[in-house]
C-alpha cells in the first residue's frame, strides 16, 4: 500500500493532523476507539482548551520551541472550529473551556474535520524503516500484515501517561531509532505521595499556594490518603524533581499574622486553634495541632509567637516520597527533543518526512486545557506543512 502519509497515534493531535495533511493520509492506532484520553478527560466533558493559553504555560527544555505552533494556530481558532461545529461550551474557572454535553462531541468533530481520511484501529505498527526516500511499515490487524510505504511519517502516539488507556513510549523508541535524542520522560501533573502521613484528614481540601522549584500555583489543595492533590499540587508536580522539598501556603489570601493578632484585641479569652479553625479547615486545624503547639488562649501568645506559627503555615515544607507515575499523571514531562525538530513544521531536521506531534515532543502545558491545545497546534503545524509540501 503506498501513502503519502502515515500517521501513528489517533489522539487529539493524530487526528487534528490527519484533518489537514491531504489526500493519501492513513490514521492509525493500537485502540479500540480514536481519541480514548479526549473521551475520559475533564469528567466526560473535555477541557478542550485555554482562553489564555500562551508559550509561557508550558515546560520544555526549549521554552521558545511551542510559540511557533501556538501563535499559528491560536485557542481562537479551535474555539472557532468547535463553534462551527455547534458544540455548546462553557468557561468553568481560569479560563478553562469545557463541552457542555460531552467529550464525545469533540471526537466527533474531529472525525468529521477528518473527511474520508481512513483511520485503521486496533493496528500495531512494526519493522519501521527509511530508505531516504520513503518510509517502509508493516501494519497489523485483524490477523493480517499489509506492508505500506509513505513519504511521510508522523509520531502522535503520546507519552506514557495513564498506561491502562494504552499508553506507551512507541514514539520514544521510534524516534531512538531514527537518532532522535529523548529528553528523559517523567509523570507530570500527577499526585505527590507521602506515604500514610495525610491519612487521618484525608479528604480536606482548601484554597492554597503550593510551590516547587520556585514556581507556585494558587488553587485547590487536597489531602488524600497516600499523599497531596488537588490541581494547585498537580501544577507544582510538574516543576518538582525526586528529593525536592514542596512549600504549601494554607491561606495565601490571609495574612495570618495579622487576623491573629487583630482576632487577640477582640476575642482573647478564645483558644487560638478555635480562632485559627476560622481560617482553615478543622481538621486540618487538629491534625497541626498534633505536631505543633496551639494550645492556650490568643491572650497567651505574643506577637513572636504568632508570627512563628504564621510563617509556618504560610511556608509549610515538606517533602514528598514520590509521586504516584504514569498511572495516574495526566501528561508525560520530557520526550522527544525539539532542538530535533522544526519548530513551524514538527519535522525532524535530520530524518526528511519524520514529523513528531502532540505529547511525545518534550513541551507540557500547565493544568487547564493547555496540553490540548498543545496537540491541536502541533496537529496542525504538521498536517499543513505536509499538505503545503505536496501540494
Amino acid at each position: 500500500m503506498k501513502l503519502n502519509t502515515l500517521i501513528i497515534g489517533a489522539g487529539a493531535a493524530g487526528m487534528m493532523c490527519a484533518a489537514h495533511a491531504g489526500p493519501g493520509t492513513l490514521l492509525v492506532d493500537h485502540a479500540k476507539a480514536a481519541g480514548e484520553k479526549i473521551r475520559i478527560s475533564g469528567g466526560g466533558r473535555c477541557n478542550f482548551t485555554n482562553l489564555f493559553a500562551g508559550s509561557e504555560n508550558f515546560i520544555s527544555q526549549n521554552p521558545h520551541f511551542a510559540k511557533s505552533a501556538l501563535s499559528r494556530y491560536t485557542q481562537w481558532d479551535f474555539i472557532d472550529l468547535v463553534a462551527r461545529h455547534g458544540i455548546p461550551y462553557h468557561e468553568k474557572t481560569l479560563g478553562q473551556l469545557f463541552c457542555d454535553t460531552s467529550a464525545k462531541d469533540i471526537i466527533t468533530m474531529l472525525r468529521a474535520e477528518m473527511g474520508d481520511t481512513p483511520l485503521w484501529l486496533q493496528t500495531t505498527v512494526a519493522h519501521i524503516r527509511h530508505d531516504s526516500a520513503v518510509f517502509h511499515a508493516t501494519l497489523q490487524k485483524d490477523g493480517r500484515e499489509t506492508a505500506v510505504t509513505a513519504r511521510n511519517l508522523v509520531l502522535a502516539s503520546g507519552g506514557k501517561s495513564i498506561p491502562k488507556m494504552g499508553a506507551t513510549g512507541f514514539a520514544y523508541q521510534v524516534a531512538s531509532d531514527f537518532g532522535l535524542n529523548i529528553i528523559t520522560p517523567r509523570p507530570g501533573l500527577v499526585p505527590l505521595t507521602f506515604g500514610d502521613q495525610f491519612k487521618s484528614i484525608a479528604g480536606t481540601a482548601l484554597q492554597g499556594r503550593a510551590t516547587a522549584n520556585g514556581t507556585s500555583f494558587d488553587e485547590a489543595v487536597l489531602f488524600t490518603h497516600r499523599g497531596l492533590s488537588g490541581p494547585a499540587v498537580l501544577q507544582a508536580s510538574s516543576y518538582w524533581n525526586e528529593g525536592d522539598d514542596v512549600t504549601l501556603d494554607l491561606a495565601p489570601t490571609t495574612d495570618l499574622f495579622a487576623a491573629l493578632k487583630k482576632a487577640r484585641g477582640t476575642a482573647g479569652r478564645k483558644a487560638l486553634s478555635t480562632v485559627l479553625a476560622d481560617h482553615l479547615p478543622n481538621r486540618l486545624v487538629n491534625y497541626l495541632a498534633d505536631g505543633t503547639d496551639l494550645g492556650g488562649n490568643l491572650a497567651d501568645w505574643s506577637d513572636q509567637k504568632l508570627a512563628d506559627l504564621a510563617q509556618r503555615l504560610h511556608h509549610w515544607h515538606l517533602t514528598p516520597g514520590g509521586s504516584e507515575g504514569y498511572r495516574t499523571a495526566e501528561v508525560t514531562l520530557g520526550g522527544i527533543d525539539t532542538d530535533d525538530l522544526n519548530s513551524r513544521t514538527m519535522e525532524a531536521k535530520a530524518v526528511p518526512g519524520l514529523y513528531v506531534i502532540g505529547e511525545a515532543v518534550d513541551v507540557t502545558g500547565w493544568l487547564g486545557g493547555y496540553n490540548f491545545q498543545w496537540a491541536w497546534s502541533s496537529g496542525w503545524a504538521a498536517g499543513t506543512a505536509i499538505k503545503a509540501k505536496h501540494a
